[in-house]
């Protein structure tokens, strides 16, 4: 029998251009993956989106499954989380890859969050979060995240942390949905 993370990982699609950002995004609810996907695709990203951390670990091999694809096949730019789920929080799945994954540890894990809780932002950042957004996110923290990885990362050099939190006065993402999806 095929492992949980196998399958997912089959029923992807391959089709990403040479040099795509390939986004994991975890969030146990529907509208916010809808939008964080939208938003992704948007600044030109291929997105990955799953309902709960544990999928996010089946996804990327570490739910102590036997994993029969290696890390340089999947190609996980980086990793959005959100951080209150049921199950395992954002934090823990930060922690998880961090601490567990010696091929995962490098990636960048962005966390977010609609509670701006000044401990539980500083907790994530110090565990090794690249970034911690407050919801809603807006497509300008999508852009400056993936513009980062871009400039930074696909030229294969170390990913200097920003680590901050962010805040702006652009439009948030939710209203950046509903504009795009009037438009289709």
């Amino acid at each position: 029998m095929a492992a949980a993370g196998d399958v997912l990982r089959q029923i992807l699609p391959e089709d990403g251009a040479a040099g795509e950002l390939h986004v994991l995004a975890v969030g146990d609810s529907h509208v916010d993956r809808k939008v964080i996907e939208r938003l992704l695709k948007i600044s030109s990203c291929k997105v990955t989106v799953v309902e709960s951390e544990t999928r996010a670990l089946q996804f990327l091999g570490l739910d102590g499954e036997n994993c029969s694809i290696d890390f340089d096949s999947l190609k996980v730019n980086l990793i959005m989380t959100d951080y209150s789920m049921p199950g395992m929080t954002g934090y823990e799945l930060l922690k998880k890859i961090k601490q567990e994954s010696s091929l995962f540890r490098e990636i960048p894990v962005v966390i977010m969050s609609s509670e701006n809780i000044l401990t539980r932002i500083a907790s994530c950042l110090e565990e090794g979060a690249e970034d911690f957004l407050l919801k809603p996110v807006k497509l300008s923290d999508v852009k400056r995240l993936t513009d980062f990885m871009r400039d930074e990362g696909m030229k294969g050099e170390k990913i200097c942390p920003k680590r901050r939190r962010s805040y702006d006065c652009t439009p948030s993402l939710s209203t950046a949905f509903s504009l795009i999806s009037h438009q289709s």
